[in-house]
């Protein structure tokens, strides 16, 4: 089965979903914390529920209610032996696998989809020198871990997934060494340590930050106990201020345009596109009546890359998005993915190794497209919809749930025209 979309223009107010990002880590946080905290404006996406049933496996007490969760941390690390699925969260195994090793542990991680692909090599660099012991197969996630990690110093590039410093940034403050992190090439992805460290200081844990070349931990502290609510995402917002761009008429509410969340840069990049934030009094709107094209660095925001990607495919001009590798290694190769996709609508898009190059057009004829089963790709040619000539068909629509789950809810809400059909007739 797929999903047909008749072209359509979008109209009306959206509530922007929760942030992801910011929820992985206040539920990671309030469970190292002895006390209860309350952690509300909760949606319950796929990567959400895996960290919440991670930390239950390491003996977390966690209450889920239909918006909010009550943790209590107490009894975090009373189990030493357990099972961890990461289902398809690559945050949920990269956070999970080094405070999974914050006291002695035989850990079981397990997963779906791409995930046994991702590199996890950043890790298995310091069970060698820790003396951790560790079994894993080749591209599924099949991984023993039984040990106890130690402070230190840690030497990580920057170039690696974000994700492994601040899974190491969760667990050494719980250690009996103080330790260092020096990051030995440029730092990606800046944006993500921001939110963890944000975090983590909400939670009572110091971090000294040295200009993002060494994160100094000190041991010995102690998580405390913090209710917090979950601020709006910026990833799923680019999808409406690109539709805004596009010519549609959406208005989000709740967003803090103070964030420390990198993907706020949807919004500076589309500016410089000629497209304006305007705030209303419910909210804010992106508008634009004629896109340029730009130079994008896209190392630093590569979640909103795809749906950038559709902004530059109707803007004037030639566009080039650049640094941009790291897409290869998301749910699927993200890179290769929104260039085929961008060509199949009508689009004039050409793919390099580390970049993507786009030539602008007036219109987007629409056809079929494949979701690649990636929520972020089936969300940005739902956008691509509005702006075509003729019904977009997406196979595998349901993967939204990974991260949005309301998403299809909300798309109709505002005048989205769908249908499901079954693929070749």
């Amino acid at each position: 089965m797929a999903v047909s979309i008749t072209p359509h223009s979008l109209k009306g107010q959206v509530c922007v979903p929760p942030s992801k990002s910011m929820a992985h880590r206040a539920i990671i946080c309030a469970s190292l914390a002895r006390g209860r905290s309350t952690i509300t404006n909760i949606e319950y996406s796929q990567d959400i529920k895996a960290t919440i049933a991670a930390m239950k496996a390491l003996g977390t007490m966690i209450f889920e209610y239909d918006d909010y969760l009550e943790i209590d941390g107490t009894t975090t690390f009373l189990k030493n032996q357990c099972e961890i699925n990461c289902f398809e969260s690559g945050s949920t195994l990269r956070f999970m696998v080094p405070i999974s090793l914050v006291c002695e542990a035989n850990v079981h991680f397990i997963g779906e989809g791409r995930l046994g692909k991702r590199p996890l090599d950043v890790y298995y660099d310091i069970f060698e020198k820790q003396g951790i012991s560790y079994l894993y197969r080749e591209n599924v996630l099949d991984l023993y871990v039984r040990g106890r990690l130690r402070g230190g110093v840690f030497e990580i590039p920057g170039n690696v997934s974000s994700q492994f410093i601040s899974g190491l940034l969760f667990a050494l403050p719980l250690m009996d060494e103080d330790s260092i992190i020096k990051i030995t090439s440029p730092l990606e992805s800046k944006g993500y340590i921001d939110l963890t460290l944000q975090m983590l200081n909400q939670y009572g844990i110091q971090v000294i930050n040295h200009d993002y070349q060494e994160l100094i931990i000190p041991g010995f502290q102690h998580y405390v106990a913090h209710d917090y609510r979950v601020e709006a995402d910026f990833s799923q917002a680019a999808f409406y201020l690109v539709a805004g761009a596009l010519g549609n008429d959406v208005v989000l509410t709740d967003l803090n345009l103070d964030s420390f969340q990198g993907d706020k840069e949807a919004i500076d990049i589309l500016e410089r596109m000629n497209a304006h934030l305007i705030t209303k009094e419910t909210g804010h709107q992106m508008i634009s009546s004629n896109l340029k094209a730009t130079i994008i660095d896209g190392s630093q925001c590569p979640d909103i890359i795809p749906v950038i990607a559709l902004a530059c495919a109707l803007s004037q001009g030639t566009t080039r998005i650049e640094h941009i590798a790291r897409l290869r290694i998301k749910e699927c190769d993200r890179l290769k993915a929104t260039v085929e996709v961008i060509n199949q609508l009508g689009g004039h898009a050409q793919e390099l190794e580390d970049a993507m190059v786009i030539e602008g057009v007036e219109r987007l004829k629409g056809g079929y497209v494949s979701s690649y089963n990636d929520h972020r790709m089936a969300m940005m040619e739902a956008i691509a919809s509005t702006v075509c000539e003729e019904a977009v068909v997406i196979d595998e629509e349901k993967c939204v749930k990974k991260s949005y789950p309301s998403f299809w809810q909300h798309f109709q809400m505002l005048g989205g025209l769908m249908n499901e059909c079954e693929l070749g007739k």
